[in-house]
């Protein structure tokens, strides 16, 4: 890696954190749902949160927003090995999220143990179940392996803006334009019963996941 581009790592991420908090602050923000999981914040109970990749930008300072409007709780993410994911890391320490490494294509069975360890001391994480690489918006089986073992239940979370940028990127990233309409939908928490199918309940969780997202966006739009 040459010293310009460690540089450009170096700057990038507490600049795009400056950058979302200032968008954050034009955002016309709608939540639904929020109210539904609140009841679930039970101090030792952690929940499994899931939110497709290209939806994924503006969660950090939303987490942020709700912990000061609803009380949320700081959570551990899933974040993947390579370059950009140490700039993801660096990004979501800004907003006081700490993560666990790894991804299904390196890491993906040490990340696996730590996030269940993470879990068991009760606290909440993020997986963002389609990526690092998709495809896009097709559940791997990880999130549901998680809620399995640990017993912590899954809590689809889908994001939607209008207007907003979509990158011609395998996700589709959205990025809100300033002033835009922003919904946060939160679906019903899926438990995950430790002899489960686990086909089974890998297609409740993308039908949730999809069903929050068609909700997030009629949202955004209204």
């Amino acid at each position: 890696m040459s010293a310009l581009s460690r540089v450009a790592g170096s700057l990038a991420p507490p600049l795009a954190a400056i950058l979302v908090r200032a968008l954050g602050t034009t955002l016309r923000l709608s939540v639904a749902g929020a109210e539904d999981v609140v009841r679930h914040w039970i101090p030792g109970r952690p929940l499994i949160y899931a939110v497709w990749h290209g939806q994924a930008l503006m969660l950090p300072w939303l987490n942020e927003r709700l912990r000061a409007s609803h009380g949320a709780r700081p959570a551990t993410v899933l974040v993947s090995r390579s370059e950009d994911g140490e700039m993801v890391a660096r990004y979501l320490v800004r907003f006081g999220l700490d993560s666990v490494r790894g991804s299904t294509s390196h890491g993906g069975a040490e990340a696996g143990r730590a996030l269940v360890a993470v879990v068991r001391r009760g606290r909440d994480v993020v997986v963002v179940p389609d990526g690092p690489r998709g495809p896009s918006r097709r559940l791997q089986p990880g999130v549901v392996t998680l809620a399995a073992l640990t017993g912590a239940p899954v809590v689809p979370v889908a994001v939607a803006a209008r207007p907003a940028l979509r990158l011609r990127s395998w996700d589709a990233f959205m990025i809100p334009l300033p002033f835009a309409r922003c919904a946060v939908v939160f679906a019903e928490p899926l438990a995950v019963a430790r002899d489960a199918d686990r086909a089974r309940s890998m297609k409740d969780v993308e039908r949730s996941l999809d069903e929050a997202t068609a909700a997030a966006e009629k949202l955004a739009a209204s």
